[in-house]
């Protein structure tokens, strides 16, 4: 991160228990530009790096949003959303290769997860941004997310929150143009990252693609640095591509 900018407030992470958002809390706190870094997860915190303010949050409970949002000891000046649900066997949840797996409770618990949560986090963060500087509200969403760069089709309840993801996440950056005009509102693809998330995945995934969860952080938060308030609503791929709607 832009050493220059360390004055500014805190640095929000939702979604720390995941490889990924523990990477980018991490790197955050490593970095020194933020006056705190806070990193939340649903489950109780286990192994939290050093220097990051621990937190519990439900999605599905607007209560512990509510809360976190309180607590904030100043207007937060980066929030980012590494929550996410791509399978479960436990609970049947798996990519659909065809429209004949399709599955509402499943579809639901996807939306639910990939969609919704990260809706409702933005409904109680983005109001606390600062409105006379820059600020950054970004979540990760994934480049299957992309209708116009679609080939392969399948994966539908993923692909189909990902794509709703990233049209929630031009709404808000529209509508945060109008309170917040230094502010961005992005979604962001991190690449093939080496997690729990796409282990069952990574076969087909070509040489010096296959990320570690800090080396994706790093080129996203780098990512984040080059963006401008004309950059809002967008999708940014890991190398800065912005990706097709």
């Amino acid at each position: 991160m832009d050493s220059n900018t360390a004055s500014l407030g805190p640095a929000v992470v939702f979604g720390t228990s995941g490889a990924i958002g523990r990477a980018l809390a991490a790197r955050l706190a490593i970095s020194g530009v933020y006056s705190s870094v806070w990193g939340g997860s649903r489950s109780e915190p286990v192994d939290v790096p050093p220097g990051v303010i621990p937190f519990r949050f439900d999605p599905a409970d607007e209560a512990s949003l509510s809360a976190i949002s309180a607590s904030l000891p100043a207007p937060p000046a980066l929030v980012l959303v590494a929550t996410g649900l791509l399978h479960d066997p436990a609970r049947g949840i798996a990519p659909e290769k065809s429209w004949k797996a399709l599955d509402g409770g499943a579809m639901a618990e996807v939306f639910a997860a990939n969609t919704i949560a990260p809706a409702l986090i933005a409904k109680h963060m983005l109001p606390l941004l600062p409105r006379d500087r820059r600020a950054v509200f970004a979540v990760l969403s994934a480049r299957v997310g992309s209708i116009g760069d679609n080939r392969l089709g399948g994966w539908h309840s993923y692909r189909a929150s990902k794509a709703a993801l990233n049209m929630l996440v031009r709404n808000f950056a529209i509508e945060l143009r109008r309170s917040h005009p230094q502010a961005l509102a992005v979604a962001l693809h991190p690449g093939t990252v080496d997690s729990r998330l796409s282990a069952p995945f990574q076969r087909g995934v070509a040489a010096g693609k296959l990320f570690s969860p800090d080396q994706s952080a790093g080129y996203l938060l780098s990512v984040l640095d080059r963006l401008t308030p004309e950059d809002s609503g967008g999708l940014y791929a890991w190398d800065g591509t912005c990706l097709p709607e």
